[in-house]
């Protein structure tokens, strides 16, 4: 294919991407305020003296409450049209692919969609009532929280997105090495550095500039990211020497 007819099936799989997201969305509008409910419990289940019962989440201009809403449904969209966009990259990426190759589509959707799953399971459970609490318990007795609807959505959403993507590491790797792009053997002699992005890119979604806070983000993706080594290793492309012994056994 030519650079054009590259960029025309981009376009294509960015489009299908965006009208699932489109129909994904107006399903959730519809449970909406379920959703909603649902995204606050990691607030509302603190402790007392952290978040008293009763306790309300506030908005500052008339339209935050409609906005509050549509990120919702939002945020939902994502998670129920990722099957479909993982479908579109692997079509964009299978024609490089050879026929062998792509019998791995339906375990890499399946994976894939399953990653991002436990990546925003992970932040919802895990890392964002912790950081919520440990955030707001900073102000003690000396100041009373007032959290806006809008602080808080957006500060969730970096949360969950932000480790549903980190979690999707084994799949990209499993592309690069499809591609040839990466090696086991060169995932693991830069392990130190891949250990020195991953933080990086913990530090960027991390709300506090702690330790312990930051290690919760990105433990869970170094093992992912030794994991994607073995998925690759499995999965790594014959040699030569490799393909002509299958053959002649």
């Amino acid at each position: 294919m030519s650079l054009m007819e590259h960029l025309e099936e981009l376009r294509r799989r960015l489009v299908s991407s965006l009208a699932a997201f489109a129909v994904a969305f107006l399903v959730c509008w519809g449970f909406h305020q379920r959703i909603a409910d649902f995204l606050l419990l990691p607030l509302y289940d603190l402790p007392e003296e952290v978040w008293p019962e009763g306790k309300r989440l506030v908005f500052l201009g008339p339209t935050d409450a409609l906005f509050f809403y549509l990120k919702v449904a939002g945020l939902a969209a994502v998670f129920v049209a990722a099957p479909w966009i993982l479908l579109q990259l692997w079509r964009f990426v299978a024609p490089g692919l050879y026929r062998r190759e792509k019998r791995v589509a339906i375990p890499f959707i399946f994976f894939g969609t399953l990653l991002f799953l436990a990546g925003g399971a992970f932040a919802y459970y895990v890392a964002f009532p912790f950081s919520v609490q440990f955030l707001i318990g900073l102000g003690g007795e000396q100041f009373e929280a007032q959290i806006t609807i809008e602080r808080y959505l957006s500060f969730l959403m970096t949360v969950i997105l932000g480790l549903g993507v980190m979690f999707e590491l084994p799949t990209v790797i499993f592309l690069l090495s499809r591609v040839g792009i990466v090696t086991p053997g060169f995932l693991l002699r830069h392990f130190r550095y891949a250990v020195i992005l991953i933080f990086v890119l913990a530090a960027i979604i991390t709300p506090t500039p702690d330790a312990l806070t930051m290690s919760i983000f990105a433990a869970p993706t170094i093992v992912l990211y030794l994991l994607g080594i073995g998925v690759a290793w499995v999965f790594r492309p014959k040699s030569a020497d490799e393909g002509g012994a299958a053959a002649g056994s």
